[in-house]
């Protein structure tokens, strides 16, 4: 039986790869295409829900593997298990467990990901670092079409900054000199995803060492090339780019998939020459095949000519490097033979393993079932359906077998049977285990974590000075850059001018561009920046100019850096901060306040919404301190508002999910945040002057919401409440309203219908007329609390709005 365990450090020599090595990468691609053939099978019999392989892009693989050294990362797609079998990163029996959805035994995700996405741990059980140095790196896949791209050039961005920041920033277990490529694979039709070419301009114009792979087999599922690309080769496309003299751009190779030793030395001068200049590089592999189409939903013989499908028969890369190792000597065709023979028995042997142990806790947890089900007598006939039912079913999953506990229980229970006990038991175990498997680590549970932050309150004196709001912040940000030589900041305008609203004015010009800089205006990468520099040790603060604009950049965020630790089952982290200012000023576009797109987007990410400048360093101290990612969204017009500034600015915290009570009362509880808060305040003030008293809460923070309760304490007193923001109807007002009255249980002591007062529908019109007519005005608020009372007490409150 093959052994593919594979050292890479012994396999390669000055003068090429060994005759050994040469034998091992053919063996590899045999067992990595014999997989993705069996995959194929395990869907269509039943036994898997969906297969996508990496089938025809073996020989490249192996090729790109040898170049791969440790310390290196890969932030690729759904296509490279080869590569992991020529790392020793994965196993076949792991491929297959993945395939299976096993949580105990996909090591990548815990059963959460589709097969082929793949990932290596970097952080242990407590939530530290690993040594990422000594490692081969894998960030966590994910399927969206490109989306790996953009945290690529976060990757290769922070082995740009260990580099440029070597003086005052040790690599330590993260970098040697900024040498560590990244690695980005892609398939040629995802190319024609807006953020490849985003990242490729990025990746030119910053200089930093992405080696970009596209495996080109002509087609985006059944869309041929001459529909996706211009020229019809992406090479051809992107020669705009290749680099003439010193200037900046990109080296662009171009190699068939069939050709191993052009493949390998390629690969190994084109990532060695990388490694010093930090030039990027594209890898256009093409004639790479699909021998089994695109994935396990469906046939490529619907759309791909006889004579397409033959070519790519005469071309598969596996047969052409067997031609090639014939004709050089390397072996003959009857050891060929056996290599392929014993790949398939080797692949066969691991996926029965894997099936086996896949199905090893189901069949233990059927076993307790049918205990607990024999003691329901019988001739019952929904009862003796049930066990039939359970009988039926093949191959089952746990979700399965729990949903005819569920259904059996519902014909048990109050009968007085002493099986119902043991029944909502072994229920109850499924649903911890579900936990276990499918729910946990959507945030970070180490003693790092964001929730674990020691409190350190406000400190006041007379001495204590005004300050406008942005300059709170300059000074904040100053004392974490010299505090943390892990911290930079970067965005539009955020270099050389310190941002639009100056809270980093002067900070480049003190820690050097280094450290505080500039990026073209790319939302989507720029995201990528902060979720690639994140798993790499770095603290990035990085900047959308407009929350409206967060749009953007919201595909990164939603798919990659809100997912990844949930993904990657808790193994990897990026403790990314996103800065970014909104609700009202003026503008369709410099206005919005879309919280509800956000929150529903964003779960993984805490999401915090300061009213002032001095709440928001106070939190932006609070997850510099965590390993959390997190989303702070400054007020857009409180920069110039004067705040009285904390003695011990830099180094108080304020909790996440804790709202303050921001004025106490009696009648009404108005909860809001942000602008808002100040709107709340005009409108309290008005209704003071008629006898109203309302408890004013600032939420704070969104995600997470009110984890001590502390709004339905509100509620208990006054039983009545109103929720309050610029977002629009349905939107975060909505969120916060089912909170408090859904989870909290606040509905048992309302004694009014509860009230949301939003903005309007549509955007945000130009103009102060626009702003006043459509978000919430003190008098709005004024006229809401007024109608509420005067339902209450009608003879106290007269008056009719």
């Amino acid at each position: 039986m093959l052994d593919h365990s594979f050292t890479r450090e012994s396999a390669n020599s000055e003068d090429g790869p060994s005759r050994a090595s040469i034998i091992k990468d053919f063996e590899i691609c045999c067992i990595s295409r014999e997989a993705s053939l069996l995959a194929r099978k395990e869907v269509l019999t039943g036994k898997a829900k969906f297969g996508i392989t990496g089938d025809g892009k073996e020989v490249p693989q192996v090729a790109m593997a040898k170049a791969f050294r440790k310390g290196d990362w890969r932030s690729g797609y759904y296509r490279d298990q080869t590569f992991m079998f020529a790392l020793g990163l994965a196993t076949v029996e792991d491929f297959f467990a993945q395939l299976y959805a096993d949580p105990e035994n996909d090591p990548f995700s815990g059963g959460r990901q589709m097969n082929g996405h793949f990932g290596t741990p970097t952080i242990d059980n407590e939530g530290e670092w690993l040594d990422l140095l000594n490692h081969f790196n894998v960030s966590a896949d994910i399927s969206s079409t490109a989306g790996q791209m953009a945290r690529a050039l976060g990757l290769a961005l922070a082995s740009k900054h260990y580099r440029v920041n070597a003086e005052m920033l040790s690599g330590g277990d993260f970098s040697q000199d900024g040498k560590e490529i990244s690695f980005v694979t892609i398939g040629d039709a995802s190319t024609s995803e807006g953020v490849f070419w985003e990242t490729v301009n990025a990746a030119a114009v910053q200089q930093v060492p992405l080696a970009i792979s596209v495996w080109d087999d002509g087609y985006g599922i059944s869309v041929p090339i001459e529909y996706q690309t211009a020229k019809g080769s992406i090479s051809k496309a992107l020669q705009g780019f290749q680099t003439e003299g010193e200037d900046t751009g990109m080296d662009i190779y171009v190699v068939k998939a069939g050709n191993y030793p052009e493949l390998v030395e390629t690969y190994m001068k084109g990532i060695a020459k990388m490694r010093e200049t930090h030039r990027p590089a594209l890898f256009h592999i093409t004639e790479v095949t699909q021998p089994q189409g695109h994935s396990t939903s469906g046939s490529h013989e619907r759309y791909k000519s006889k004579e397409r499908l033959q070519w790519e028969k005469d071309h598969d890369p596996i047969l052409l490097m067997e031609r090639w190792m014939v004709k050089e000597g390397i072996f003959t065709e009857e050891e060929a033979k056996k290599i392929r023979k014993d790949a398939k028995a080797y692949a066969k042997e691991s996926r029965d393993k894997a099936w086996k142990a896949v199905n090893a806790p189901t069949k233990k947890r059927i076993k307790d079932l049918k205990s607990v089900f024999g003691q329901i007598p019988e001739d019952n006939g929904p009862c003796d359906e049930l066990k039939q039912e359970l009988e039926r079913l093949m191959h089952p999953v746990d979700g399965e077998v729990t949903q005819v506990a569920r259904r059996m229980l519902y014909q048990i229970m109050g009968a007085g049977l002493e099986a119902e006990a043991g029944l909502r038991n072994w229920i109850e175990q499924s649903y911890q285990l579900a936990h276990k498997h499918y729910h946990a680590h959507l945030y970070s549970d180490s003693p790092q974590a964001a929730l674990n932050v020691p409190v350190v309150h406000k400190a006041f004196s007379e001495d204590s000075e005004v300050k406008n709001g942005y300059e709170v912040l300059n000074a904040f940000f100053d004392k974490k850059l010299a505090q943390y030589p892990e911290l930079c900041a970067f965005g539009e305008d955020v270099g050389d001018i310190g941002d639009v609203n100056q809270g980093f004015a002067g900070m480049q010009q003190k820690y050097g561009k280094g450290r505080v800089f500039d990026t073209g205006i790319r939302e989507w990468t720029i995201m990528g920046q902060a979720v690639g520099m994140a798993m790499r040790g770095l603290r990035p603060i990085a900047e959308i100019q407009y929350l409206d604009y967060l749009i953007y950049g919201l595909q990164p965020l939603t798919d990659d850096l809100a997912t990844l630790r949930w993904r990657s089952n808790g193994q990897q982290k990026a403790p990314a901060i996103i800065r970014t200012r909104g609700h009202r000023l003026e503008g369709i576009w410099h206005a919005g306040s879309p919280m509800g797109m956000i929150l529903n987007a964003l779960r993984g990410i805490y999401v915090i919404v300061p009213r002032d400048m001095v709440q928001a360093a106070g939190f932006y101290n609070t997850i510099l301190q965590s390993d959390d990612p997190a989303l702070v969204v400054e007020c857009l017009n409180g920069y110039r508002l004067k705040e009285r500034v904390p003695d011990n600015l830099g180094e108080y915290t304020i909790p996440l999910g804790v709202p303050e009570v921001l004025r106490k009362g009696k009648d009404v509880t108005l909860v809001t945040y942000g602008s808002c808060v100040r709107v709340a305040q005009a409108g309290v003030q008005l209704l003071e002057e008629q006898g109203i008293s309302v408890e004013l809460i600032d939420a704070q923070t969104l995600l997470p919401f009110d984890l001590e309760h502390i709004i339905l304490e509100s509620l208990k007193k006054t039983n009545r409440i109103i929720f309050m923001d610029e977002d629009v109807p349905g939107g975060a007002t909505a969120f916060m309203m089912r909170e408090v009255l859904e989870v909290q249980g606040g509905y048992r002591y309302l004694d009014s219908d509860p009230v949301t007062l939003t903005a309007r529908a549509h955007r945000p019109p130009y103009g102060s007329n626009g702003d006043y007519y459509t978000k919430p005005s003190p008098e709005d608020v004024f006229e809401q609390v007024y109608k509420m009372m005067h339902e209450v007490n009608p003879g106290h409150f007269p008056g009719k709005l």
